[in-house]
């Protein structure tokens, strides 16, 4: 049960309620659910939600690559909704659905191409040590670019931020819960050897 309400739009600040209009307005068409707990502060509601609307429609990186670092970030933190969402949106744009079992499982997955291994391994790092080897670095400099390796950290500092919301006010549950993320080895899943 969500820890906090969506506040009603008669008891909504200007401000508040301007930021609710530019999330319908804009490419998702609807108020995305972190914002049920940003709307506490109204410039961050609108800050966040505008560099969400960037990095999931106004990049560089292919849908099915960001798909695929947002649901490597919703396992990393096992955000159930984020997690929910996302797998219907990577489904929709073409990620097998063998690769998002993987995921869930924490196992490596079977990948249809380079660029999706890649992207894997650099999410990886990213989430568990913060930072990229040099090898690691220069290899996303020469297989995806200077500009969609700065969107994918991008991406993947955003998406932190978002299920880290969705978990600690339990924001999207029980209707986003995702039962294959259940285990016992802890957030991150088990590590594998990627």
């Amino acid at each position: 049960m969500a820890r906090m309400a969506m506040i009603p739009r008669e008891e909504m600040t200007p401000a508040q309620a301007e930021a609710c209009t530019e999330a319908v307005q804009g490419p998702r068409g609807k108020v995305p659910g972190p914002m049920v707990a940003w709307l506490r502060n109204a410039e961050l509601a609108r800050c966040a939600q505008k560099l969400g609307e960037v990095l999931r429609f106004g990049t560089s990186l292919d849908p099915r690559l960001r798909e695929l670092a947002i649901l490597i970030c919703a396992r990393h933190w096992t955000s159930h909704y984020e997690w929910t969402a996302h797998k219907r949106i990577a489904l929709t744009e073409g990620l097998a659905p063998e690769v998002i079992n993987a995921l869930a499982a924490g196992t490596p997955p079977p990948f249809d191409s380079a660029a999706q291994e890649l992207v894997y391994r650099l999410s990886r790092a990213i989430l568990q040590d913060g930072r990229l080897s040099d090898a690691l670095y220069e290899e996303g400099l020469s297989q995806i670019g200077e500009a969609a390796l700065v969107e994918l950290v991008g991406t993947l500092g955003y998406y932190c931020l978002v299920g880290l919301t969705l978990n600690v006010f339990e924001l999207g549950l029980p209707e986003g819960h995702a039962p294959e993320l259940e285990r016992s080895d802890g957030p991150s899943g088990p590590e594998d050897p990627a």
